[in-house]
């Protein structure tokens, strides 16, 4: 007989998804950690809503998979990602419609609650700008390759960083160190990052990367979980005054999108040439 126990512990079991070029979000378990990889290398990893939305249900299910104490996210090609796919967000906030609209989901940018109750670990590599940048910063542990190099560089294409690195950048780096780079819109490197203190290891390249990250996992799935979730849980108590400034970065990005600057600045993204900003 299955007992009550064993049948949550099954309905709630994370499945698989393989390795496929049309999955966008791909998961692998390995005994008690689960890898999950961004697999749209076609289009530099960048994150469409579908996208973004298969990641947080994956958060999700990883969160109440009891047989689950540690995630990786990675990504696969020659890069993490260049961050969010523009044009395919722009036309999902002009259809009206709601991300992450019901149960079910984990924000992975961690702008709303629920929010992940269990470790992640982030692996990057190459390229890693923008809204990648931001769900490398709701790691709770992060590994650069050292070919990698970080952008927050939104200011310069007229929008601003509306994933949460307003917030969680100048926590985790200081405050001249996050401005310096998201008002100018320079790119920095893993040895920049590990210098700001955003880095925990800095492994050669994407494999070695992959596999520290792989490692640290499977040491904190080793751990106590209930010590785990609490460490956690009583570490974000202390962080928690910055839910108000998260909660309102929907609706000022929304807001971007009507304006002349954001469509100036994506002309001139496509159009190769600078832009002309007129504050407007």
């Amino acid at each position: 007989m299955t007992s009550q126990g064993d049948e949550t512990a099954q309905s709630t079991r994370m499945a698989n998804i393989p390795y496929d070029q049309r999955a966008k979000i791909t998961i692998e378990r390995k005994g008690q950690t689960v890898l999950i990889g961004i697999n749209r290398p076609y289009i530099d990893n960048r994150l469409d809503p579908d996208a973004t939305e298969s990641l947080a249900r994956a958060y999700y299910n990883y969160d109440r998979d009891p047989s689950l104490r540690a995630a990786v996210l990675f990504g696969y090609g020659d890069r993490f990602s260049r961050g969010i796919d523009v044009d395919a967000y722009k036309a999902f906030a002009q259809s009206g419609k709601k991300m992450m609209d019901g149960p079910g989901f984990i924000d992975p940018l961690g702008r709303t609650k629920p929010a992940l109750t269990k470790p992640l670990v982030v692996a990057v590599h190459g390229d890693t700008w923008n809204m990648a940048h931001e769900l490398f910063l709701v790691a709770d542990i992060r590994v650069a390759s050292e070919d990698t190099e970080f952008g927050q560089d939104e200011n310069t294409h007229g929008r601003f960083p509306g994933g949460g690195s307003t917030v969680r950048f100048p926590r985790e780096a200081g405050w001249g160190n996050a401005m310096r780079f998201i008002l100018t819109g320079d790119h920095w490197g893993a040895k920049e990052a590990l210098r700001m203190g955003m880095v925990q290891e800095v492994p050669p390249d994407r494999d070695a990367a992959l596999a520290k990250a792989v490692e640290i996992a499977s040491k904190i799935a080793a751990c106590g979980p209930l010590g785990i979730k609490t460490s956690l849980a009583s570490s974000h108590m202390a962080l928690d005054d910055s839910e108000t400034a998260l909660g309102k970065l929907d609706d000022q990005y929304r807001a971007l999108y009507a304006t002349w600057d954001f469509r100036e600045g994506r002309d001139a993204e496509v159009e190769k040439r600078p832009p002309v900003y007129e504050g407007r």
